[in-house]
């Protein structure tokens, strides 16, 4: 192992044998001609990654990629099917919330249990323990079982646990998600003393802004299989590239003519725009569907259909309606929403003042709505809806509720949903 090194990883594989019925375990196991009843997974599958000492390495992929499985791996939680693992220097993880934690003890009784798990003496962990509780900040709840703790109390004893050993590799796992925004600055900067005392952090967030901002590179993974390893602003980039269904397509820009606020399409017919976005299976459509809205579109700055946007860069939002009777003055709407379902921000083309006159039967128009992105990172929902008045009674066509998935990446966030992007100056 090379010396300047902390953590090497050499084809790194993790297969998991899956049967379709639990008998065919038994079977395959008691068959005398070796017969296979199982097929074999590669939750990981020739991963090769090395971590410089002080070094701190971002691992990024969506849902199922083998994240968390290659940190298990790291840490000796499991053992590869192949491949070889070496570290240099003692290791403190937080992998997944609880994980080393017996919900029957107090808070008191699992410092001193994991302390004891990480080798230190019962003497070595007193002379921890002001830090630890002094850094979780829970105050008498430290006294009581751990089953009794909030999530958020239970995130901040497991981090001021694993950060307050002294050890050389911090290996962090999503667990910061479950904390209020005051605690998880209080891990960062925490972070930002570790890179400054030489240590190494291995960390896994689905929060790319953090990912960029506090690792020097990233590792990619997608399906098992390591997709980059290099900077971080490059491995955020494949990453939405994966997240928009585009991998495979690299150097296919989506064509996009939007000289107009609202065009009419012509042509032949293409693939839908919203195949290359994270769909809601479960979206709520209703109306007559007089206007049907047909297909959708998230563009960001770089004119790639995408469900993952930048905070502080232009984006558009386009649909298209099919006319099935001519309509007056229809109205094209938009809605963003929390994953709480609370409406954000949203507008229509009557508020905007640029309304279509007429639109006929048979006809297919295309909206888009341009603007900056200006919230705060994290996950959104986005509804369309076409609605007009006919009569003074307002009708509604067609709209689709949580049609789609929406995720803002940010290196800066403010208070709140909205960033008002203040310009600080000091007289």
């Amino acid at each position: 192992m090379t010396k300047s090194n902390a953590v090497e990883l050499k084809d790194i594989s993790k297969v998991y044998k899956l049967f379709e019925k639990p008998k065919d375990r038994l079977k395959e196991s008691l068959s005398l001609t070796h017969k296979c009843y199982h097929r074999d997974h590669f939750a990981l599958a020739g991963v090769n990654l090395e971590v410089r000492k002080g070094e701190s390495v971002g691992i990024i992929g969506t849902n199922g990629s083998g994240k968390s499985t290659l940190l298990k791996i790291i840490t000796g939680v499991l053992t590869p099917s192949g491949g070889t693992v070496e570290i240099d220097g003692k290791i403190s993880a937080l992998l997944e919330l609880g994980a080393g934690f017996n919900m029957e003890y107090t808070g008191l009784e699992n410092i001193f249990l994991n302390g004891t798990m990480m080798g230190f003496t019962d003497e070595e962990m007193r002379g921890k323990l002001d830090d630890i509780i002094s850094f979780a900040e829970i105050g008498e709840f430290v006294h009581q079982p751990v089953k009794t703790y909030s999530s958020g109390m239970f995130a901040r004893l497991a981090f001021a646990v694993a950060i307050n050993v002294e050890p050389d590799i911090l290996i962090v796992d999503e667990a910061l998600s479950v904390g209020d925004i005051f605690f998880q600055a209080k891990c960062y900067r925490k972070f930002d003393e570790f890179k400054k005392a030489g240590k190494t952090i291995i960390f896994v967030s689905h929060d790319m802004g953090s990912v960029i901002k506090y690792c020097d590179r990233a590792l990619l993974l997608n399906k098992g299989k390591q997709i980059f390893v290099g900077t971080c602003s490059e491995a955020v980039d494949i990453y939405k590239k994966i997240l928009a269904n585009q991998y495979h397509e690299e150097g296919v820009t989506p064509k996009d003519d939007l000289s107009e606020t609202v065009s009419i399409s012509s042509g032949a017919p293409k693939d839908p725009w919203k195949k290359q976005l994270t769909v809601n299976p479960k979206q709520v459509d209703y109306g007559g569907k007089e206007a049907e809205i047909v297909d959708f579109a998230i563009i960001d700055h770089k004119g790639m259909i995408t469900s993952s946007l930048d905070k502080g860069k232009t984006f558009r939002i386009k649909m298209k309606i099919r006319f099935h009777k001519e309509i007056d003055h229809p109205i094209f709407a938009i809605t963003i929403k929390d994953r709480k379902g609370t409406e954000i921000t949203g507008t229509n083309t009557a508020l905007e003042q640029n309304n279509l006159d007429k639109a006929v039967k048979g006809q297919e128009v295309v909206v888009c709505f341009e603007q900056e992105m200006h919230l705060q990172s994290g996950q959104y929902l986005l509804s369309f809806g076409c609605t007009g008045y006919e009569l003074d009674q307002l009708v509604i066509y067609h709209r689709i509720y949580d049609a789609c998935f929406l995720e803002v990446f940010s290196t800066k966030d403010t208070v709140g949903y909205f960033d008002m992007d203040s310009k600080v100056s000091y007289d």
